[in-house]
This record gives structure tokens, sequence and C-alpha cells, in this order.
């Protein structure tokens, strides 16, 4: 047993523990057929900036239920990547180097993605490590490898000759900043003002009102609609409606979407300018009138607007209103807008041809998918379902950018159809390499498709990615389902549902039993930390090199899983530095008094209050893997505070230190007792407290416990498995507690210490336990200072 330091130095003590884990490949990933696998989908954080608080506290808790499976037996798979392409990782670029990728070559743009997500993957690998967590970076993979990319386009031919995948030109969700088409999934909501503006259609010279707030599309309108119940508008059903401004004519039709309370209850479809527009054209067949261009301008044949921003053509089209009789009136008003998650600008609907995945036809097999997996916390499940019955689109997968995984398509120039890669071409960018082949129709010249898939087209096929890792370790039945995928309830609408989807039309099943929702961190009410707001105050590398790894880990579990919680700087210094303290000096004292202990040595006497704390341990442990098991940390954290802090700390030490101080008073296998219990209770709760503050638990286990224990590392043992409690012992001690507690509020009310002398100490309490107090008799009169020890017990 070594010597203990007078203070705790978490900062080193963390630095060489780390270095102590990796020299002994601690938590190395080794095939082993009499351990069963856990394994754990863990999300790839999207390079698109630095990590912060938020990202610690959500990784940390999946870390800590990592920990806590392999000390329950498990093997634990336990990978780590990074989604380290597409748009956000472009934006970053962007920013940082002050450039726009439209503005560089394809190669030149993407040599300076990679050098940027290179950068900042080596600092988020630096961080994990410091943080102390418990992965095999054997397993690392990152989206924009070779085999990651490989196994995504391996999955987009397969989708696409089985017909699941597919290419159209059709309306799109477009970003006009980032010119690129959108997922559903992709579109926040914002409120903006704006104006309702009410202009004079005319039908045979009589006025039709009209309110919209987007007039600059009226050069792009190309029907006028009216609810076939209306009775308002019945008589002019069928007839031809002028355009103001423009003067041209469009029919007036009828459909049941037109709700009769809004506006004027007559809508004018443009192209476009919602989702409903889109519907009606395809509906109704009617034409296109291209309007707005993906840049964001205004197409050039365009009267009166062509180039312009559409927000300045709105207030121009609104001035020409104005000016020439035609704005009958305008109410200002705040209204949702949807919004491009990456960048926050509205998002425009304009015709494209892109891939698309069917998702909409397989909401049924989707929404069973669902129901099978277990969802921790349950009501986030909720969100899921809601999110599937929704849906409106089909998944779009291309987008028009640079630095992604490229579509495996080349289009013959004859006759358009696409030819995919070959499963040994793979993986392959068409922009580099030639299709060597005839079309059917004879064509031999083929176009590469230039747009990538979609980052989430990859991150979704993390456990399809985690599996063919495992397939190179000779695993080959039985990885999928994978045990759990972790990640934060923002992203089931993406990663959970696209991963759901692919799993179902590549494996038939789901891709994991298990998810594990964490919640958000916020700065201040309704306010969530994230990089784009860079609303966090410190670094999360600051914090550590500032406070150390365990004291952030510790008030990381400090909430219940799926819930919001505000980051309080002080407030986790406060209670974790206290627990780190406490269990130092406590462990110290405990093991100067096991110097001399044999661990597999039998007591032949056993004090019912030592039988108390092993039976309150055994309480403890099986409370902690109940709510461990429903992936509850902090549920779990504070039944094992509850033992060390008022059972071990408050009371049970204070209950035998006098006998394990004094032999030759109580007998040296009282002491014996003692020792056994305390070493049981403190050994226990070090294993406990281990998945949450892995570098003390492992510097006072190498210290105090390697010896008798013999295994190399605290995070290699498993934790204590009792099936029952002794309920007798357990209401012993609750009742011995508050014999003490009672004697402790006297000294405290009396201004007597509690060393002071009693004459005497009455014990009130139950019959029943009545032997048990009198072998016990000893370490009250002890903790007590009490010359007599008197019984009243009924």
């Amino acid at each position: 047993m070594e010597e203990f330091e007078k203070r705790y130095d978490g900062l080193t003590v963390e630095k060489n523990i780390q270095k102590y884990w990796e020299e002994n490949k601690i938590y190395e990933f080794t095939p082993d057929k009499s351990k069963k696998i856990y394994s754990i989908d863990t999300p790839p954080p999207t390079v698109s900036g630095s990590l912060h608080i938020g990202h610690i506290f959500s990784y940390t808790q999946a870390e800590m239920i990592a920990r806590y499976k392999r000390m329950q037996g498990f093997n634990l798979f336990y990978p780590f990547g990074f989604d380290d392409n597409g748009l956000p990782s472009e934006r970053l670029v962007e920013k940082e180097s002050g450039i726009k990728a439209r503005d560089l070559s394809r190669g030149d743009f993407c040599k300076k993605c990679v050098e940027t997500t290179q950068k900042y993957e080596a600092e988020f690998k630096d961080l994990w490590k410091t943080m102390g967590f418990s992965c095999d970076w054997n397993l690392q993979y990152s989206t924009v490898s070779d085999n990651s990319q490989k196994l995504s386009q391996r999955s987009f031919i397969d989708l696409a000759k089985k017909g699941h995948a597919y290419i159209k030109e059709s309306p799109v969700l477009w970003c006009t900043e980032c010119r690129t088409s959108i997922a559903q999934a992709e579109l926040d909501t914002q409120e903006i003002d704006s104006t309702f503006n009410y202009i004079p259609f005319t039908v045979e010279g009589n006025v039709l009102e009209i309110a919209t707030t987007r007039p600059e599309l009226l050069y792009g309108v190309v029907c006028v609609f009216v609810n076939p119940e209306d009775e308002r508008y019945k008589h002019l059903v069928g007839k031809s409606v002028k355009v103001p401004l423009y003067n041209f004519e469009v029919p007036l039709l009828t459909d049941e979407k037109v709700a009769l309370d809004k506006g004027t209850g007559a809508v004018m479809c443009a192209t476009f300018g919602d989702t409903t527009d889109s519907e009606w054209v395809e509906k109704y067949n009617l034409p296109y009138k291209k309007v707005i261009l993906p840049d964001g301008t205004i197409a050039e044949d365009v009267p009166f607007i062509a180039g312009m921003k559409v927000k300045g053509a709105r207030k121009e089209i609104i001035r020409l209103l104005d000016e020439n009789g035609l704005l009958l009136k305008s109410e200002k008003l705040s209204h949702m807008v949807s919004v491009h998650e990456r960048c926050g600008t509205e998002v425009e609907i304009i015709p494209s041809k892109q891939w698309y995945i069917d998702v909409l036809s397989k909401k049924k097999e989707l929404l069973e998918a669902g129901d099978k997996i277990k969802w921790h916390p349950a009501h986030m499940k909720n969100r899921y379902t809601i999110w599937v019955e929704n849906l409106k689109w089909d998944w779009c997968i291309s987008r028009q950018r640079y630095f992604g995984v490229p579509f495996p398509v080349w289009y013959c120039d004859k006759c358009g159809k696409p030819h995919f890669a070959t499963e040994e071409m793979l993986p392959v960018n068409p922009l580099e390499v030639s299709y060597n082949g005839t079309c059917e129709c004879g064509g031999t010249t083929f176009t590469p498709e230039s747009a990538v898939l979609d980052t989430w087209a990859t991150s979704s096929i993390s456990p399809l990615i985690n599996e063919d890792t495992a397939k190179r370790y000779g695993i080959e039945e039985g990885f999928m389902p994978m045990s759990m995928r972790t990640q934060a309830h923002e992203i089931i609408r993406t990663w959970a549902f696209y991963t759901i989807a692919k799993s179902l039309y590549h494996t038939g099943d789901i891709p994991w039993n298990d998810t594990m929702i964490c919640g958000f961190v916020l700065a201040k009410p309704g306010e969530k930390i994230s990089k784009s707001k860079g609303n966090s105050k410190l670094t999360p590398q600051a914090l550590i090199e500032t406070y150390s790894a365990d004291i952030i880990r510790y008030w990381s579990a400090s909430a219940r899983l799926g819930t919001d919680t505000y980051f309080d700087q002080q407030e986790m210094q406060d209670a974790s530095k206290r627990l780190i303290t406490k269990l130092w000096n406590s462990s110290k004292f405990v093991l100067s008094h096991l110097t001399d202990f044999d661990p597999s040595y039998v007591p032949t006497i056993e004090k019912p209050i030592d039988r108390w704390i092993v039976e309150r341990t055994n309480e403890a442990v099986i409370e902690a893997k109940k709510w461990l098991d429903q992936y509850e940390i902090g549920l779990a954290r504070k039944v094992i505070d509850d033992l060390f802090w008022k059972d071990l700390c408050d009371n049970y030490i204070e209950f035998v230190k006098d006998r394990l101080y004094k032999p030759e008073v109580h007998g040296a296998e009282e002491r014996k007792s003692a020792q056994k219990a305390i070493y049981y209770c403190l050994y226990n709760i070090l294993k406990m407290y281990s998945i949450y503050i892995p570098h003390i638990t492992e510097y006072i286990y190498l210290k105090g416990f390697k010896d008798f224990e013999g295994d190399k590392s605290i995070h290699l043992t498993t934790w204590a498995n009792p099936t029952s409690v002794d309920e007798k012992l357990l209401k012993f001690g609750e009742e011995f507690k508050d014999t003490v507690m009672e004697m402790r509020k006297y000294k405290s009310e009396n201004n007597l210490s509690m060393k002071t002398e009693l004459e005497s100490l009455t014990v009130v309490g139950s019959a029943e336990f009545e032997e048990y107090f009198k072998e016990t008799e000893k370490d009250l009169i002890a903790c007590s200072s009490a010359k007599e020890i008197k019984y009243d017990l009924k």
C-alpha cells in the first residue's frame, strides 16, 4: 500500500493516470467469445468548429454508461468517429479562411477542407482523451475516409438498384446562401417581421382581393385558388383572373386546402411560395414560371425586379403597387418562416434534379421500428413518431457542394440514364474517373455527377461502418443490431431517423436495441450552448486545465437523462470539488487503518453495525444498477452520493473510528470486523464512482487496493452483484443512526462539544433490535462519550 499525499493534485494525477491507461492498454478492444459484446454507436461530432461544454455534457454521460457496462462484464465495443465532410465543414473553412468555395477550384477548396478538418479532429481527440474517455482509438473512423466513402457509395448503389433511391426533377427545398438543396430535416423555423399586402386581382373587371407576404412572386403566379365551399367565390370558379402589375391572366380553381377564415379566402399560387404551391402545381398540372434563381436573385426576364435579391425585390414590388394604386392596404405581422438550420437563411423552393431516398412510402415500417427500439427516456420516442407521421418529402440526399462523398454515378449523354460504379471501383470520384461502357441506347459517352451526398447519408450508416470494423476483428455474426445509440434530442429527426431508415433498407432490422437521448446545456433560459452562437464563456480545455476532468465529469452527471441543464461554473466547482476532497480524505483515513488487513480473512466476530454497512452498500449497488440499466446516470449518482456521504462518512466511520484506533479496548477480532466492513464499503463505492470520476478512483485503487485485488485497473474489475438485502439489518442501521443523530442534536442545541461526556444515553427504538444494540454498545459509547447506555425499546 502506497503512502497518500496530503492533498490530491487532480491536474497532475489525471495526466499520469491517462498515461498509465494508454501504456497498459486498459481500454483496448479484444474479441473474447466468453464475454457478450456491448456496442455503442457514438455520434461522430460534426467538424464545424470547436467543441463546447454542451458536447462534454452529453458525450460524458454516454461514456459513463460505457464504463458501467464494462464493469458489468461486457466486452465493450466503443468506437469514436468524426463527421468531417459536407456543408458544416465547408462553412467552417469558408469562415476561417474568409473565402467562398465557389471562388476556388474544387480541388483547392477540398484540400483546404482536409487541412482544416484534420486540425479540428486532432483537437477533438485530444479533448476526449483529456476527459478520460475509455474508448479504443483503434476503432476510430471518419465519414470522409476511403473506407467510409466506399460503404456510403455502396449503400447508395444498393438503394438505387433496388428502387429505393431515385432521381427526379421537381421543386426542392433550396438554400440560396449555401446554394444547395436541403432536406426537410434541415429546416428550422424563425419568426420574422413582415407585411400582409392586400392586392386587387380582377375577374371580368371585378376586384378579387388577395393578401400575400410574397408580392415579389407576382410574376410567378400560375393560378388563384378558393375553397370549394366558399359561397363568395363559387360564381367565379373557372374564370380567368388578371394578375396586377403584370396584367396576364391565370385560372381560378378550388381546393380544400384554402382556409375560409384566413386573409380574404382567395390565395395566389406562385412558383414557388411554399410547399402548398408545389403540391398544387403537381396536382393540377400547372406550369412553372421561373422567378427566383439558385443564387437568391430574381431571374433576368422578370420585369421590374430582374437581378435583385429577394428582399430588395419585395420592397420594390410593394413600392410599385403603391405607386400604381394597387396596394389596397398593408398590415404588419410577425410570422414563422422556414430557414436553413446551418446558416439561418430563409429557404426557397425551386425546381431541380436531385437524388432522393424513398421514406414516404415506408412510414408504417419506420413507425414499427420506432416501437421496437427502447427509448431512454421513453417520452423521446414521441419526437420520432411525430416526425415520421408528419413527413411531407422524401429524403433529398444530393447537395450541390464540394467536400463530401461523391455520387458514384455517370449519366449517358444520349439518353440521360444513370450508370453506377462497380464494387471494384469503390470508392470512386466520377469527376476524376471516366465510365467505360455502352448504354442500352447505344451511347458511349457519359457525364459524371458533380453533386455530393448529404453528410447525413454517410453518418446514418455509422452502425454499418462499425459492423465493418468489427468484421476486421473476426466478428462476423451477431453484431447487429448494436446495443445502444447515444445522441442529443435535437437530431432525432435527422441522425436517428435517417439511421433507422437506412438500417431497415440494408438489414431489414433496427440499427440498435436502445437509444440514450441526452439534453442540452443552456447558456440562459431557452438558449442552448452551441458552436454557432459562441456563447460558451470558457472552452472545455480551459475548464479542464482550471478544474480537472473529474470535476467536470461529476457535474455532467447532475441531470436526469434527456433534460436540459444550465451551466453554472461556480456550482460545478463547489459540488464536484467538495466530493473529490472528501473522497480523497476519507479514503486516506480508511486505508491508513488497513495496512495490516487481509481481505481473505473471515473475522470470528461480525458486529451488527458492520453487517449493516455491508448490507447498505449492497442496497446501493442494486439501486444504482437499476438506474444505470435505464441510462439514468444522475439518479444513480445520487444513490452513490447518499451511501458515501450519509452512511459511510457521516456515520459509519464515526461509529467504528474508536474500534479501529483501539483494538486493545474493543478487541482485535472486533477491529478486524470493522476493517472487513469498511474495506468492502469503500472498495465498492470507488467502483461505483469510477464511472463518474475515473482518475481519482483509479489513483486510490492503485495506491490502496491493487495489491489486495490484483487487477491492474479498477476499471477492469466488476461490480458486486448482490441480489437481495437483509431488511432487518437495514432497519437496525436506521435506528442506530437515529440514536446518534438525536445525541448530536442534543449536544448541538446545548452548545456542547461532540466529545463532551454524557452521564447516559437512552436508546429509543424497536425491541427486535435489542440484541443488535447490545452487541454494538461499545461503538455507541465511543461515538457518544456516554458513560452508560439505557434502553427504551418497544
